[in-house]
């Protein structure tokens, strides 16, 4: 037997309702926030991703699934949908008469990672992206958004961290500082830190290495290094969410795991996933669009896991919607009357009503059973008789009582069955 690739996992028939029900609410949500979807490849240019997301980040340097394709190209399995989605804005710039764009997506991502509770190698991932506004406005728009998503779903115990790293000016200053701290402290600290100690000492605060961890306890916060601009912003995003009610922790530590990340950033986190974890991430990204060829445009934006908020939601407990069962079963008592049947569920279907048959030559008795199984609402036999008299008795499986209506009326009786 051939076994599903480690790290990622089957949808069930059973699944499908919950995933619906999540993909629906996200898409309610973007939409009265006026977010368009959106759709990206896949795949893209390997260069996107290592100029974008940053080298210096475990994505980049540990997690991508990158391989030559038959032209000698770089190809990389997108680890994540803001850098594809940029991509698509510079590349079809010219699309867009006005700003801001708002645009949201639903769409897989892969990352070679070990698999743990919620976090697959394949996973899937609902974002928002904003281009063109670099007000706190925008921030706060798309922070809220993100709450009224994980409200939506039930998710109320989620908190709300935020932090601003500043822009490049302000970071260089914060980058020296936090080199003044890690300097003496180099040798306890991991090979990769010790690389990116050089590189982007930033990403020293995001080490999951229980060494490093407790060597960054009483590194500088980037809160005392911000420029006026920078500090007024954040005092801008933190009065407009406080404004509309929104609680929130300033964490200095947070400084999300990709390198295009300026000014605000943010992280709903929960404990009902196991250790805490990020339920929902974002922030804002003004540098990344120039980054890639597109020009100075500001932006910002969040993306939630599907995977982990459905771990989340179960574990709490959430209320999924049923999916949708049969409006009535249509059986039969011999061979001829189960093409008559077949026919018959043909036409309903047609008159758009949920209709099932018989398709394994199961007795009566076996249909029935099946039907009830299956959830069918009503259910109806035919057979010689029936079919010679054009009447057949039409069972109300949850009441368990029975009524004659013609064959020619099952449309009409199911659907004001409806109602």
């Amino acid at each position: 037997m051939i076994n599903i690739p480690k790290g990622t996992k089957d949808m069930l028939p059973g699944d499908a309702p919950k995933w619906q029900y999540v993909e629906k609410t996200a898409r309610d949500v973007a939409e009265i926030y006026g977010f368009k979807e959106i759709r990206t490849p896949v795949f893209e240019h390997t260069e996107l991703f290592s100029r974008g997301v940053g080298d210096t980040t475990d994505i980049v340097n540990k997690e991508m699934y990158t391989f030559l394709d038959k032209g000698d190209r770089s190809v990389t399995l997108k680890p994540e949908g803001t850098a594809g989605a940029v991509r698509m804005f510079v590349e079809n710039r010219g699309e867009f008469s006005s700003l801001p764009l708002k645009a949201y997506y639903l769409t897989p991502a892969f990352r070679y990672e070990r698999p743990q509770a919620g976090r697959l190698r394949e996973f899937h991932q609902f974002g928002l992206e904003m281009f063109g506004s670099d007000r706190p406005v925008a921030d706060a728009e798309v922070i809220i958004a993100a709450d009224t998503f994980l409200k939506r779903l039930g998710i109320e115990g989620a908190k709300l961290e935020i932090n601003s790293i500043g822009c490049r000016e302000c970071r260089a200053r914060y980058h020296e500082a936090l080199k003044s701290y890690f300097r003496p402290h180099l040798d306890e600290m991991c090979e990769l830190c010790r690389e990116r100690f050089e590189k982007n000492p930033l990403r020293i605060l995001d080490c999951k290495n229980e060494e490093c961890k407790k060597v960054a306890e009483n590194a500088p916060e980037i809160t005392d290094y911000l420029c006026d601009d920078c500090a007024a912003h954040f005092e801008g995003v933190k009065s407009l969410l406080r404004k509309e009610g929104i609680n929130f922790t300033v964490n200095p530590r947070i400084v999300r795991g990709l390198d295009y990340y300026t000014r605000t950033v943010f992280e709903f986190v929960s404990d009902d996933i196991g250790a805490q974890g990020t339920v929902c991430g974002g922030g804002r990204y003004d540098y990344l669009i120039s980054e890639i060829g597109g020009g100075n445009v500001p932006a910002i934006g969040f993306a939630a896991g599907i995977e982990r908020l459905l771990l989340l939601m179960g574990n709490r407990g959430a209320k999924f919607p049923e999916g949708a069962v049969p409006e009535i079963y249509v059986g039969a008592t011999d061979e001829k009357s189960n093409e008559e049947a077949f026919s018959l569920v043909a036409a309903l279907r047609r008159a758009n009503i949920y209709a099932e048959g018989d398709l394994m030559g199961r007795s009566v008795k076996a249909q029935l059973k099946y039907a009830d199984k299956i959830g069918a609402k009503y259910v109806v036999i035919l057979g010689e008789r029936e079919l010679s008299c054009g009447t057949a008795m039409v069972r109300c499986m949850k009441e368990s009582k029975e009524e004659s209506v013609k064959i020619s009326n099952l449309e009409k009786y199911i659907k004001e069955a409806r109602s």
